[in-house]
């Protein structure tokens, strides 16, 4: 009788392409980048305060000392909300939040910082896109985020220079206050004052770059969705135009707040 052999199985080895452990590597890096939800940064690149660059920036630039004292609530809100208006647009492409970019950006009142209108302009006609109407929607995408964050930057505004009107008014009240104290409170007042003058400064730059773009393209691709563009910037225009906000050159202990 012929001897029955059942030979002993083994697992098969699968050959790993170069190719797969490419996509591999790529997906342990975008892991590492990503902290676990794709297309949100890693939390080393958040904290609750990583817009604060942002006062001592303001000040800095015109030569008077940040202040020592910790953020409010308001005060954080005003410079996360001041950040979206401060970085120009057409700036950061998606995979730029993928891997955290993130860098400050100089105030207006660096020296040597020349505002150029063309720029955003001419990114965005040069990019690649499928056709004129494309474009047409990233200008009016860009400039209806704009309209939509108006509102609650400015709103954040009044609250922090009305408690900053009240937080002068409190100073000669306050016993036993020491110059450190006094000089932080008023640097805290003039961070706070130039943050909402730096994002008016802003929006009155995208305004100019947006009718620059618009212009280019009616003349380069004309469409009949220019029209709706057009509205959409006046909008923006009118509303930069009469914020809730009185602005006031550069600096000044008074806040003017209107009702």
């Amino acid at each position: 009788m012929p001897e029955t052999c059942f030979p002993i199985r083994t697992r098969r080895r699968i050959k790993i392409s170069s190719t797969v452990r490419a996509l591999l590597l790529i997906s342990v890096t975008l892991g590492g980048c990503s902290g676990g939800d794709f297309g949100r940064t890693r939390q080393d690149f958040r904290n609750d305060d990583m817009h604060r660059w942002i006062g001592g920036e303001a000040t800095a630039s015109i030569g008077v000392r940040a202040s020592q004292f910790q953020l409010t609530d308001p005060e954080r809100l005003l410079r996360d909300l001041a950040y979206p208006f401060i970085e120009p647009p057409l700036t950061r492409p998606a995979w730029k939040s993928v891997f955290g970019n993130y860098q400050p950006f100089p105030p207006p009142w660096r020296q040597n910082v020349i505002f150029d209108r063309t720029a955003y302009g001419r990114l965005l006609i040069d990019e690649p896109h499928r056709s004129q109407s494309s474009r047409y929607a990233q200008l009016m995408e860009d400039v209806r985020n704009d309209i939509t964050r108006f509102d609650p930057f400015f709103a954040d505004a009044v609250r922090v220079l009305d408690l900053d009107k009240k937080r002068d008014a409190s100073l000669k009240f306050v016993s036993g206050l020491s110059p450190r104290e006094a000089a932080d409170a008023v640097a805290r007042m003039q961070e706070n004052a130039l943050i909402v003058q730096w994002v008016q400064q802003c929006l009155e730059q995208r305004i100019s770059s947006y009718r620059w773009a618009l212009e280019r393209l009616v003349i380069q691709a004309p469409d009949n969705i220019a029209a709706d563009a057009d509205r959409l910037i006046g909008e923006l225009a009118a509303l930069t135009a009469n914020p809730p906000v009185a602005a006031q050159p550069v600096i000044g202990r008074a806040l003017s707040v209107r009702g």
